[in-house]
């Protein structure tokens, strides 16, 4: 690894931050961490380093941090953080974290501190109360070590997808396992998120849960490597179902891998990414990731609504996930969730044409057929409402982007998402199978080993699967 120490300045011949680095053995260490002044919505953060490193600082109400701020962006030794977007009478925790390049070995320290709260005060020629800030104790002006008696908050940190102890007692052997290796041993090719057609997102969650099985560290440089292009890679410029359908699998191998630790300084640039591509604008019938989810009940939102979810996750944005949750709900068909869609002229598989859904509710039925679980404004891909429903792939591709939020939703902490609206999920994997006679075929096989997990069921489910646009390898993690 290269560390580095500090040259004089008259020694640097370039303009680059890199040129007063120098090569030795040694990650940067910290020193002399502490708060140096708390007000009720800001707070001063300073900290040493024994030679010059970059910093940053991660920070929030619980251990996922969810808010960083850079310590400029030069290699520095001395280094000060004002954090001035904070709640009164709140405990923040943060992390201090100290590289001298990407890449590099680091280090990090953490600790813990209080907000001053907010004092009501009269002006002796006004009765009017002016709140000010109080002035802060003198016991929370000092940098607190996480590891002292607090709470336990670990439970704040849930992974976006499936947990690492989960992986690493998952089986070596076998079709899923060898049909995983064997697609995570070849090269996945470049990031290009715009693609909406590649496949080396999929490619590279497979090598995330290698690594995490089998700790082979060229696995996840593949996916820090993956990470890079993102961060590193120009506006986006295409469109929302593009981006939703790629970008969540990528969240989950940096999840997986535990970027935060391995590499904080990308991961700080990371997460800086995944806020900028949450709003940023995408062409066609969505104007970005967000708008897309709650615009399109189709496959389109399913798609985004996965990725906004599981950026959400990785970000700890409690708030947006929320949201995102609410809006989930609305597509299964609880409309008083969340009704803010806008379908498509065919109303013809709607079972109530005035109050559509994402999935039809149970018990609809038309003309003797049942549209019990059908996704109406994808099933109308296939031609208007027939008593011989054709095989529409929209609706296959749908429950894609709906299984990945559920998934997500329920390592979130949504424990009955399987069940909301009557398991409109469940119900509409019957539909395509016992009235359009559709199983999943090709790159949708991940999907009933999902099902078929959640619910006890036992719709076919071929070993190995392929992975699906999003993401995949449920034959093996997902098993029933």
């Amino acid at each position: 690894m290269i560390t580095a120490a500090l040259l004089p300045l008259a020694a640097c011949s370039t303009d680059s931050p890199m040129a007063a680095l120098v090569e030795t053995s040694e990650a940067p260490v910290i020193t002399a961490l502490e708060i140096a002044s708390i007000a009720a919505t800001q707070a001063t953060v300073v900290w040493s380093v024994d030679h010059p490193a970059l910093s940053v600082v991660e920070y929030g109400t619980t251990k996922a941090y969810g808010q960083s701020a850079p310590a400029g962006t030069s290699p520095n030794t001395r280094h000060e953080v004002v954090l001035d977007d904070l709640q009164p009478a709140t405990t923040y925790h943060l992390r201090v974290t100290a590289q001298e390049a990407p890449g590099e070995r680091a280090t990090a320290r953490t600790s813990r501190f209080r907000t001053a709260e907010v004092i009501e005060t009269v002006s002796p020629n006004d009765s009017t109360s002016v709140p000010t800030d109080s002035a802060a104790a003198p016991a929370d002006s000092t940098a607190v070590p996480e590891d002292s008696a607090v709470p336990p908050e670990d439970s704040s940190i849930r992974p976006v997808w499936m947990g690492r102890a989960e992986v690493a007692a998952l089986p070596t052997s076998g079709p899923a396992w060898n049909n995983l290796r064997t697609q995570a041993s070849r090269s996945c090719g470049s990031v290009h998120l715009a693609d909406q057609e590649e496949t080396t997102n999929v490619c590279v969650l497979a090598k995330a849960l290698v690594f995490v099985r089998t700790g082979e560290e060229a696995q996840r440089d593949d996916v820090v490597r993956a990470i890079r292009e993102i961060v590193s890679a120009s506006t986006y410029r295409g469109r929302a179902l593009a981006l939703g359908r790629k970008l969540a699998a990528y969240v989950i191998a940096a999840d997986l891998v535990d970027l935060r630790e391995h590499d904080p300084v990308l991961d700080i640039a990371f997460r800086a990414k995944l806020v900028s591509l949450r709003t940023t604008y995408t062409s066609g019938a969505a104007r970005d990731l967000v708008d897309c989810h709650e615009k399109r009940p189709n496959n389109w939102g399913a798609h985004c609504g996965a990725t906004r979810m599981a950026i959400a996750v990785y970000l700890g944005d409690t708030k947006d996930l929320e949201r995102a949750a609410q809006v989930f709900k609305g597509y299964l068909g609880d409309r008083s969730a969340y009704s803010g869609f806008q379908y498509g002229e065919d109303l013809s598989w709607q079972c109530d044409p005035e109050r559509p859904v994402g999935i039809n509710p149970a018990g609809c039925e038309r003309n003797g057929v049942s549209l019990d679980g059908v996704l109406p404004d994808d099933q109308r891909r296939g031609g208007r409402f027939t008593t011989s429903p054709p095989k529409e792939n929209y609706v296959w591709e749908a429950l894609q982007g709906l299984l990945a939020q559920a998934v997500i939703l329920e390592r979130a902490g949504y424990a009955d998402v399987w069940e909301w609206e009557d398991r409109a999920l469940l119900r509409a994997i019957d539909w395509l199978h016992d009235v359009a006679d559709f199983p999943a075929d090709g790159d949708d096989t991940w999907q009933p080993h999902v099902i078929n997990r959640q619910y006890g069921s036992s719709f076919p489910a071929p070993v190995p699967s392929r992975p699906g646009k999003n993401v995949g390898w449920t034959d093996w993690s997902h098993r029933n």
